[in-house]
């Protein structure tokens, strides 16, 4: 349901390569900033042999020059927990817009703001020639997919702001309220279940937080108790398509898991006409303006966001909100103390270590940022823990602060006509499962084997094995 800004990165998943179309001989090398973490692995599939090599050795060979963003590219893939913001702070330091061999990335907090909001960027892929038109043409998918058209997340006006009118209708902030009561109920039981194994090891990623936001998207889409296995089975296969990087078996596995639920979709969705229920998927198939609602494809479009973005970043959100709690107990004594805290506990959490690490645009047309010239065409990348880190915006950036004033100025929700239209169910779901497993489990023990997702884009936990009762 967090339809967070993956845009122009997402984008660069297994259906197209993150290649921007080049000039002269190395056409097929020169990357655009986003979506270059997509080489090392999908051309191993496609394209010939010289192809493959020569983007694998470009990377390689660019990071081993000192490159930070090819640096930054690698390291996101092996999941590492330091080094990946120790690049972005060595990114930050050679200024607020950084031009690498790759392409652009911005790091300040105004840059990043300006690039998200500003009428000279849009979402979106430079071109489909290339070796972008060759990908696009052998891996387009024939059903939905979240970051293919019509999707909120690449489409642009006019298209956009008649859509998002739409659904912003539907996903509003009394709507999200009305979900609260539920949530919690499903944090409780959820608890409960962890009672005959509370004094074992358990990951809490698998036990909690990949289970809360699922279930609350079954609730969202309406879907009746006895297809809900089968619905978390898709969400849980279907939520990769989001990241950059994936191998030829995963985005197999991604895209069959999309076509069954694209499948099942479609019967869905003609059953909620016919019987429509107290639910938003409901309400969104009933939406008018004007006289005109969502067509099929764009309600099938927004179900997909719903069930892949809404499940990745909130399991995210969730581990990254728990470990941070952990390693800092006296933040959470204060929260203790104070539970009003709770609601900025998600906003720091989100702020210091954001579900999703980057996005990126394109300029359509020669413009600046940061008062450095971007010429049209150019992929940007857009650093959202960077942003969030910015010193001259967050005093003391790197401290976890549970009562920091100004915690929500973070862009970890992007900004401008793609700001996360599910961001206050997001900060509720979050709200929610952080406060209820630590009430629950105050002397919650983080155990080792803690592994971080090998994901460029995302920024989450794989593991997060714990004994909540030790």
């Amino acid at each position: 349901m967090h339809l967070l800004d993956f845009a122009s990165t997402a984008i660069g998943t297994a259906r197209r390569g993150g290649i921007d179309s080049g000039r002269g001989a190395v056409e097929h090398i020169r990357i655009d900033g986003a979506h270059p973490a997509q080489i090392p692995r999908l051309d191993l599939h496609l394209g010939t042999g010289s192809e493959r090599l020569a983007d694998r050795l470009f990377l390689r060979r660019a990071a081993a020059r000192g490159d930070l963003q090819a640096q930054l590219i690698r390291v996101g893939s092996m999941g590492s927990e330091e080094k990946v913001f120790d690049l972005i702070e060595d990114i930050r330091s050679r200024g607020p817009l950084y031009r690498s061999s790759i392409g652009h990335v911005a790091t300040s907090h105004a840059a990043v703001r300006h690039l998200l909001t500003s009428d000279d960027f849009r979402s979106g892929l430079p071109t489909d020639e290339g070796v972008i038109g060759r990908l696009a043409r052998w891996a387009a998918p024939s059903t939905l997919h979240p970051v293919q058209p019509p999707s909120l997340l690449v489409t642009e006006p006019p298209d956009h702001t008649r859509y998002r009118k739409l659904v912003t209708r539907v996903f509003t902030m009394r709507a999200v309220e009305r979900l609260r009561e539920r949530t919690e109920e499903i944090a409780a039981d959820l608890l409960d279940a962890l009672e005959p194994r509370a004094t074992s090891s358990v990951d809490l990623v698998e036990s909690y937080c990949a289970q809360l936001p699922v279930t609350v998207i079954a609730e969202i889409l309406g879907v009746p108790d006895a297809e809900r296995g089968k619905v978390l089975d898709f969400g849980s296969a279907a939520a990769p398509s989001l990241d950059l990087g994936l191998g030829l078996a995963r985005y197999r596995s991604v895209s069959q898991a999309l076509a069954r639920f694209d499948a099942w979709l479609g019967d869905h969705l003609e059953h909620l006409r016919r019987e429509p229920g107290d639910n938003l998927l409901s309400q969104l198939v009933a939406v008018r303006e004007d006289g005109q609602g969502l067509s099929e494809t764009e309600l099938k479009a927004t179900a997909g966001l719903v069930l892949a973005a809404g499940f990745e970043t909130t399991v995210n959100l969730l581990g990254n909100g728990i470990a941070l709690l952990h390693e800092h107990p006296s933040e959470r004594a204060r929260v203790v103390e104070d539970p009003s805290l709770w609601t900025n506990v998600v906003e720091e959490a989100l702020r210091l270590d954001p579900p999703v690490l980057l996005t990126g645009r394109m300029a359509l047309r020669d413009t600046e940022v940061a008062g450095q010239p971007v010429r049209a065409g150019s992929m940007v990348t857009a650093i959202l823990g960077a942003a969030n880190r910015d010193p001259d915006v967050f005093d003391d950036p790197l401290r976890f602060d549970v009562g920091r004033a100004n915690a929500r100025d973070h862009i970890a929700f992007s900004a401008g006509r793609h700001h996360c239209l599910g961001a206050q169910l997001a900060r509720m779901e979050g709200e929610v499962g952080l406060r209820a497993i630590w009430d629950r489990y105050p002397d919650l023990r983080l155990d080792p084997g803690a592994r971080r997702r090998e994901t460029r884009i995302l920024r989450g936990y794989e593991r997060l094995p714990a004994t909540v009762r030790p």
